[in-house]
């Protein structure tokens, strides 16, 4: 048994803003799936939104955030995002995180999608997040233990309280963690998907270990595709909107802008309005590229995406990458209050894996990093003033078992996904998601006793993953942001702020005793 006071599962840049709180102060023990880099935060490459520019104001940041929410927002929480999340950035700067800046030596703020004014603060150009995460993760590194390659299969209830994990190893063996609280960063749920910006480990498994311990999960119909990812036979990494803020365009194969007319930002629209444009001219069987002619010095001031290109031996000469859409970002997930809270007493919850309500039906570019730092911050404060828990307990036992069914490949679900819970749906498709999944998990035991093989429990945290993004899409039955019905394809005054949130029915049994 591995004991700690603060047990956090994921290793990405809301996982380390909790852990810079704590880890001073508490024993911390960080466990992720795969390498502590293997997130997606370090794949960010949009930039981290602050309104500390001379001439902006967090009033107006929450403006534009409210407005790409689409009327589902949570207004406290999007204020306690733009106002604290000033004050973390210049925090960071104080204490030596280097931005970007101008000739001039002042910082340099891009612009993206659907912010009135230029307000994003990029580091290395295209590597913000990795830069974040890499500055944090000096300063936290030497005052915790992490494990890397460590699967968590379930969590530990004890009487309605989160008391730690169960971890696998890739060599299968079993390790307790008992834990006075428990923090869930695991991330998104991008690798659901066929097409995805995100990192093959996002398989939705923070979610599920979740819903299985009896939180309440929320929003999970309203997941964001990104407009560009570099397609070249498939998606092969994510083309960063800045690009589009310094002047690139989307055209088609017959080189005509797509977004023309379409939205009064043109291709600054928010992104699940392009994503749909760029869906839609791919069905009409027309290639769409994203056009760099007017982005000046593109290979100096996006590295990373010219590594990607090349890497892919994209001719950038010629002005044109090919773009398509994929699963970007969660807006919804686990409900929690305004400290990481879930409905779990000892059970937090930070970054994509969360919803906070901050995103609404719509996140507002670059502002899933800021998230991260300001309600990462948040939780591990509270945490560190809460009362500790005393109580002991040991564990009974715990078995290993064979799956008992035969069950589908990765990619077989990630085809399903983009196909039926994709960026246009409806109600058929749907349906036979969510009905195809439930019979794949009918009749295989997921108790905190049994261990199954992690790749068997991987794909046991897809199918659910798939089955609860289905059940949510289904059951909203209008458009909203992210979340586009074809047969219900206006938005409905009378679903405005109505949350669809799902707990499972039956909890956990217990394998422990006190």
């Amino acid at each position: 048994m591995f004991k700690a006071d603060v047990l956090i599962i994921g290793s990405g840049l809301a996982a380390f803003s909790a852990a810079y709180e704590l880890c001073r102060h508490q024993r911390v023990v960080m466990v992720t799936k795969g390498k502590i880099n293997s997130n997606n935060s370090v794949l960010a490459q949009g930039g981290v939104a602050a309104a500390i520019g001379s001439s902006d104001h967090w009033s107006e940041h929450l403006y534009d955030t409210l407005a790409a929410g689409n009327k589902h927002c949570n207004e406290q929480a999007v204020r306690t995002l733009v106002e604290e999340g000033a004050a973390v950035v210049n925090e960071l700067i104080h204490k030596g995180m280097k931005f970007d800046k101008n000739p001039d030596g002042t910082l340099h703020f891009g612009k993206e999608g659907a912010h009135r004014m230029n307000r994003i603060l990029h580091a290395g150009g295209d590597a913000t997040g990795q830069a974040l995460f890499a500055f944090l993760k000096k300063e936290v590194l030497p005052y915790i233990t992490v494990i890397e390659d460590e699967m968590i299969q379930h969590l530990v209830t004890v009487e309605g309280t989160c008391r730690g994990a169960i971890g696998q190893d890739k060599n299968n063996k079993i390790t307790i963690y008992d834990a006075d609280q428990t923090i869930i960063a695991t991330g998104g749920i991008g690798a659901l998907y066929k097409h995805t910006s995100n990192q093959p480990l996002a398989t939705g498994d923070g979610l599920v270990l979740a819903y299985r311990a009896g939180a309440k999960l929320a929003d999970l119909e309203f997941v964001q595709f990104h407009p560009t990812l570099l397609h070249q036979k498939e998606a092969r990494g994510l083309v960063s909107e800045a690009v589009r803020g310094e002047g690139g365009v989307l055209v088609n194969d017959r080189n005509e802008r797509i977004m023309e007319g379409v939205h009064l930002f043109k291709d600054l629209a928010p992104r699940d309005v392009v994503a749909r444009t760029i869906f839609n001219e791919i069905k009409k069987g027309s290639a769409v590229f994203l056009n760099i002619e007017k982005v000046s010095q593109f290979e100096q001031k996006f590295p990373t995406i010219t590594a990607l290109c090349k890497k892919y031996k994209i001719q950038l000469d010629k002005k044109r990458i090919p773009v398509t859409p994929g699963a970007h970002f969660l807006m919804g997930g686990i409900e929690i209050d305004a400290y990481g809270q879930t409905s779990v007493e000892g059970l937090y919850a930070v970054g994509e894996v969360s919803s906070t309500g901050v995103h609404g039906a719509n996140r507002l570019a670059s502002n899933s990093l800021l998230e991260c730092l300001v309600f990462g911050k948040r939780t591990g404060r509270h945490i560190l003033h809460k009362a500790r828990t005393t109580s002991r307990y040991n564990l009974v036992r715990y078995v290993y078992k064979d799956m008992p069914k035969i069950l589908p490949a990765t990619r077989e679900i990630q085809h399903k996904m983009m196909n039926c819970v994709g960026i246009i749906r409806h109600e058929n498709e749907l349906a036979t998601i969510v009905h195809e999944f439930t019979n794949y998990l009918d009749g295989i035991s997921l108790d905190q006793e049994i261990i199954y093989s992690r790749k068997a429990a991987t794909i046991c945290n897809m199918l659910t993953a798939g089955q609860l993004i289905a059940k949510s899409s289904l059951a909203r039955k209008e458009s909203r942001g992210g979340h586009y019905r074809s047969d219900f394809p206006h938005e409905k005054q009378e679903w405005e702020n109505k949350r669809i949130i799902q707990q499972s029915s039956i909890s956990t049994k217990q394998s422990l005793a006190l």
